[in-house]
């Protein structure tokens, strides 16, 4: 649970356009440090929009963003990257041509020269990529993907990341290796986590904290304490 008192994340109010579409109505979401904030909802709610309106990739938005507790309105995903914002897309986005180690070392973008090396925890995390640090990122697995994505987006220290549908289309070992790593990044107290999932089980199973959205408004927010997993996939239903 968070060692801090305070939000390291909070997003008030957001409205989202596509165009003359609005995708994203009044969406409020807090992200403590220490905690994993589960954002839910069915596909189209408008998760995604909404991450990419965090990490700078949708600028054309009302409403506010602070992180912890400034103002923090991006204008790209660098100025993101840099405040301490980390994106994991769906998809992954992993450079198919270059390396695994090329492709770490790509989350050195953000940071001091003197700061320019892989931290051990990041092969203890995913060991297998220390394994296949020659082989290039498009001939390694969907899981072995997503297990880099999220590994390059941890070498830019964030205080906030954001994982979109981090199981899809993952097989179920590699899953659980995923959650044993939030899990771990979790009890470091220092970061705060938000994660978009579809899959019920693993995401009450590591959250601390949810946020239900559907047709892009807000519909609920509880504790884990407050939901058990039967009422949140009643929710999802709804």
């Amino acid at each position: 649970m968070s060692i801090w008192g305070a939000a390291m994340l909070e997003v008030k109010n957001i409205n989202l356009k596509y165009g003359q579409s609005q995708i994203l109505y009044d969406i409020s979401l807090t992200a403590k440090p220490g905690e994993i904030t589960a954002l839910m909802g069915n596909n189209g709610a408008g998760k995604t929009s909404l991450l990419k309106a965090i990490a700078g990739r949708h600028t054309a938005f009302d409403g506010q963003i602070t992180l912890g507790g400034l103002p923090a309105q991006f204008g790209n995903p660098h100025q993101a990257a840099r405040a301490g914002i980390a994106y994991v897309p769906q998809g992954r986005e992993v450079f198919a041509m270059m390396t695994v180690m090329e492709n770490l070392e790509t989350g050195f973008a953000c940071l001091p020269k003197d700061q320019h090396h892989i931290p051990d925890m990041i092969f203890d995390l995913f060991p297998v990529l220390k394994n296949m640090s020659a082989r290039r990122g498009g001939d390694l697995s969907g899981g072995q993907q997503q297990q880099l994505a999220i590994a390059r987006a941890l070498i830019a220290q964030p205080k906030v990341l954001l994982l979109d549908e981090p199981t899809e289309g993952i097989q179920p070992n590699v899953i659980e290796q995923i959650g044993d790593a939030l899990r771990l990044l979790r009890t470091k107290g220092d970061m705060a986590i938000v994660l978009v999932e579809q899959n019920a089980d693993f995401a009450y199973a590591l959250g601390d904290a949810f946020t239900l959205i559907a047709s892009g408004r807000h519909k609920m927010s509880a504790a884990k304490a407050e939901l058990g997993k039967s009422d949140l996939i009643a929710e999802m239903a709804l």
